[in-house]
């Protein structure tokens, strides 16, 4: 072949990739050949990892599933009157981690409960001691203080409450992850039908103890968050995770500013990627920057949990619909709709690299003992 026979064949193939490249760019789509972003096809080949979960029970179908669509799990036991006593999820934790060491970590608890007796701290520091020996890599702190634990007299203890002193500088000493719940969403607050998501309107229907515009006698919800900073100001090296994007979901602004204030926390997903879904009907590239920004101080979650007497194959199947939708909106460019609010918006695809550090990296750095190999096929 002659030096311009050459040149022309080059020509020609490069003319074409980018009439190829110009026609995906059009119709919105992306190529195989991107090494730059996931697609919709790459989901159940990457490794990733969901930490926020409340597994309880045998599921076995739950785990296959999870096993199979590339995800292991941080189980988080909460004082939750919807869950099983906190012994039993401990014991059930402690179970999963045993038959599936390299898919399963858990994180411990505590009841604030009696927390105003002498003999509580010490008590409570022993669980944990306990939890830890059996495998814990985290403690959750809960919205029930703040929300629901009052004192003998009426008063309501707020998680900066000097009682918990004892609990947060033994945290903080042996540098274990604190998962902090504090507050709810701001639609907490609000009255049903001026609530932004349908989810949230079912949720607190569903739960009025939880709905603070029916509960002026609690703090608001300016307060709750005031008092959880009151405590990160005290412990400047506590690793904490404030999960549910910190309570702080209806506003990207608002998290960056928590994560510009906190420099070692982190933030969860955790059932509320729908609120940065909604922020992305008017404004797509700012919630994108804020991902890309802030990509090594956020964690992918999905606050999946078992509902009272749900079937195990019940709980594989909710959990593979909503994984693959979530990794849609963040992974891919799709056009999507949902059905807890009105308007259309574009899935975010963010970077492979960025996709990694939500996904699976972040949550290594965490803890990186908590996993110690890929499930099989991932």
């Amino acid at each position: 072949m002659s030096a311009r026979a050459r040149r022309t064949g080059h020509a020609t193939r490069r003319l074409g990739r980018c009439i190829a490249l110009l026609a995906i760019f059009l119709s919105g789509g992306t190529t195989g050949a991107d090494t730059d972003h996931y697609t919709e096809s790459d989901f159940d080949h990457v490794e990733k990892i969901d930490t926020h979960v409340h597994l309880y029970g045998d599921v076995p179908e739950f785990l296959a599933r999870a096993q199979s669509d590339g995800f292991r799990l941080l189980t988080i036991n909460v004082n939750y009157r919807d869950f099983p006593p906190l012994a039993e999820q401990l014991r059930s934790a402690v179970a999963l981690r045993k038959a599936y060491p390299s898919q399963v970590a858990f994180a411990a608890t505590f009841d604030a409960t009696g927390s105003d007796r002498p003999e509580w701290a010490a008590r409570t520091l022993k669980q944990l001691d306990e939890a830890f020996a059996q495998g814990a890599v985290a403690v959750k702190v809960w919205k029930d203080i703040g929300m629901q634990l009052r004192d003998p007299d009426g008063r309501v203890v707020m998680i900066d409450d000097e009682r918990f002193t004892p609990i947060f500088r033994a945290l903080v000493e042996r540098d274990v992850v604190v998962l902090g719940h504090q507050g709810e969403p701001r639609n907490a607050w609000l009255p049903l039908d001026q609530m932004t998501v349908k989810g949230d309107r079912d949720y607190f229907a569903e739960h009025p103890q939880y709905h603070m515009y029916q509960h002026p006698e609690w703090p608001s919800y300016e307060a709750q968050l005031a008092a959880r900073d009151r405590l990160l100001e005290r412990y400047r090296r506590m690793r904490f995770v404030g999960v549910h994007l910190a309570s702080l979901e209806w506003d990207v602004d608002r998290v960056a500013a928590f994560l510009d204030r906190f420099p070692a926390a982190s933030v969860d997903l955790a059932a509320r990627l729908v609120h940065l879904e909604r922020q992305a009907v008017a404004d797509r590239d700012k919630v994108r920057a804020f991902l890309i920004k802030y990509q090594d101080r956020v964690l992918y979650g999905s606050d999946l949990s078992r509902g009272r007497d749900q079937r195990d194959a019940e709980l594989a199947s909710e959990a593979h619909d909503a994984w693959l939708g979530d990794w849609r909106f963040l992974a891919t460019d799709a056009s999507m709709q949902s059905t807890d609010f009105d308007g259309s918006f574009q899935g975010l695809s963010l970077p492979r690299a960025v996709i990694d550090r939500i996904y699976r990296d972040n949550a290594r750095k965490l803890w990186p003992q908590a996993w110690p190999a890929a499930p099989t096929g991932h």
